[in-house]
């Protein structure tokens, strides 16, 4: 922020610090399991109020997925740039049955079962499997890549900058 005023030439939006690979993959994994979250609720809450009118279980539902969709896609769009299309959906299922595990343990009562185990075994095996893919490089990793070196370019220089200054 500080550099913001010192350099007036510099767009603001370089002092942003880019999202490098890592911080993408954490950012997406995070809003996936907040995004689940909100869907399973969505589909499953309102079945211990099933002497509430459907409309209203409708309503309600469709009130608590629009969160869902607000992270949803931007975890997608962000998850694009270092995950292919197809390891984006078999984690994001991945996902989504660790967060329905829990939540039906916690709200329904229903603990977990082998045959429950052996599924999330299972879809572990496939994200190990699909992430493990390298012919699936993605193009978006050279630009995210080549961003991260442009903005550590633009902070060094707004420093020399002020340091000329003082």
């Amino acid at each position: 922020m500080v550099f913001a005023y010192n350099s007036p030439g510099l767009a603001e939006s370089t002092l942003r610090e880019p999202c490098t690979f890592q911080r993408c993959r954490m950012y997406t994994v995070l809003l996936l399991i907040a995004s689940n979250t909100f869907m399973t609720i969505a589909w499953y809450g309102h079945l211990k109020y099933k002497e509430k009118p459907l409309y209203a279980a409708i309503l309600v539902s469709w009130l608590i997925a629009l969160p869902e969709y607000a992270l949803q896609v931007p975890a997608n769009r962000l998850g694009h740039k270092t995950f292919t299309a197809t390891q984006l959906k078999v984690m994001q299922e991945a996902i989504s049955l660790s967060v329905f595990l829990v939540f039906a343990w916690l709200y329904f009562g229903e603990a977990p079962t082998w045959r429950a185990a052996v599924a999330f075994v299972l879809i572990t095996i496939a994200v190990a499997l699909i992430r493990a893919d390298g012919s699936a490089e993605k193009p978006q990793l050279q630009r995210l890549q080549a961003g991260s070196a442009a903005w550590n370019r633009a902070v060094v220089q707004s420093v020399q900058k002020v340091d000329k200054c003082s």
